[in-house]
């Protein structure tokens, strides 16, 4: 990289211990502190995909990287086990709070491994603001993490496990149905402290797809079926995807290793900091490419992004004239990378 980014003439490339030591030297909160004043969210009332009914849709979800094997990493982190034995790496689990419509990874939380999701979500969800529409996973089934999102002036839509006691309170004209949702059992004999929620169960037909005929249950905040019908809602949940999709961005084209770099916990957090900045960066450049041709920021390649970014990032110029010539023939070039309408998702997971 440095020898993409600095001609030999005007300085020898340093040795690998030099970096390392440079690194050590930044440590992790340069770039805590510029993660919060640089990354906003993107997306604009006219970006496609990116809102529903005037609310900016949002996703949580999270994912674990293998680290190096060193004990610092180990007694930081920790390492998966299962019933048989532990896991070939340390991991780091990062959970992140992601704008959909633009897969920008907007808030996130580092933890480790064996951490609980439910533990280290209301940090992000205090992120949250009015007028957002959050999909997540059941594995964050929880009623205070409800309660919150609430609190916050924020909407929830939620895969939720059909084992959990929602009766009916009254059945919707799309088939729906009005629930609350209890903090434990007491409370719910006492008909003490819910919250109002609305059911949307439901099957898929099509022998093709996985999970065809399992009964599906979503909860939502979203109580009024005129203005939300339950298959606009079902539709509209398969968004969450999307930060799947993000997430593969990141740790299989981003990375292009299994493993970190870092020795050290310290190094890991900036390493993990500097990946998800980097991702913001060529998320920024997507978006911008995506209004010059009226289109979805998700019909941009990231790969080829990345692959252009790689190849142009020398010809940069510090000649102001040059510059601007610069970026636009690189949002051009961007631009002209648009993937194919998605098919529908067939496979199981």
């Amino acid at each position: 990289i440095f020898r993409w980014l600095v001609p030999r003439k005007l300085a020898k490339a340093p040795r690998r211990s030099t970096l390392c030591m440079a690194r050590q030297r930044v440590g992790v909160m340069p770039l805590v502190r510029l993660a919060a004043q640089l990354v906003k969210l993107l997306a604009e009332p006219q970006t496609p995909g990116a809102f529903y009914q005037g609310m900016r849709l949002m996703a949580v979800d999270g994912f674990a990287v293998n680290l190096p094997d060193t004990p610092a990493n180990q007694r930081a982190f920790g390492r998966p086990v299962n019933g048989r034995s532990p896991g070939a790496f340390p991991q780091a689990q990062a959970l992140g709070l992601m704008e959909v419509g633009t897969h920008v990874f907007w808030r996130w939380r580092i933890s480790k491994c064996n951490t609980d999701e439910t533990r280290v979500v209301p940090a992000l969800l205090k992120c949250l603001q009015e007028n957002m529409l959050l999909l997540w996973d059941r594995g964050l089934a929880a009623f205070d993490l409800v309660r919150q999102v609430r609190q916050r002036g924020a909407h929830l839509l939620a895969h939720w496990k059909i084992n959990r006691i929602l009766p009916p309170v009254r059945v919707l004209k799309d088939g729906s149905y009005l629930s609350r949702l209890y903090r434990n059992d007491s409370d719910r004999r006492a008909g003490r402290d819910g919250i109002d929620v609305r059911v949307i169960e439901y099957t898929l037909d099509d022998p093709a797809r996985a999970g065809c005929g399992q009964i599906h249950r979503l909860l939502t905040t979203l109580l009024d079926a005129r203005r939300h019908p339950a298959q606009t809602l079902v539709e509209l949940y398969h968004l969450r995807w999307e930060e799947e999709l993000a997430i593969d961005e990141l740790k299989t084209h981003e990375m292009e290793r299994e493993v970190l770099r870092s020795q050290t916990p310290a190094g890991v957090a900036q390493e993990i900091y500097g990946l998800l900045l980097g991702h913001y960066v060529l998320r920024t450049l997507m978006h911008e490419a995506a209004k010059r041709t009226a289109i979805s920021p998700t019909r941009i390649s990231f790969t080829a992004t990345l692959k252009i970014v790689r190849c142009r990032l020398p010809e940069y110029s510090p000649d102001p004239r040059k510059n601007r010539k610069w970026w636009r023939s690189l949002l051009e070039e961007i631009a002209d990378e648009q993937l194919p309408p998605r098919g529908n998702r067939i496979y199981p997971r």
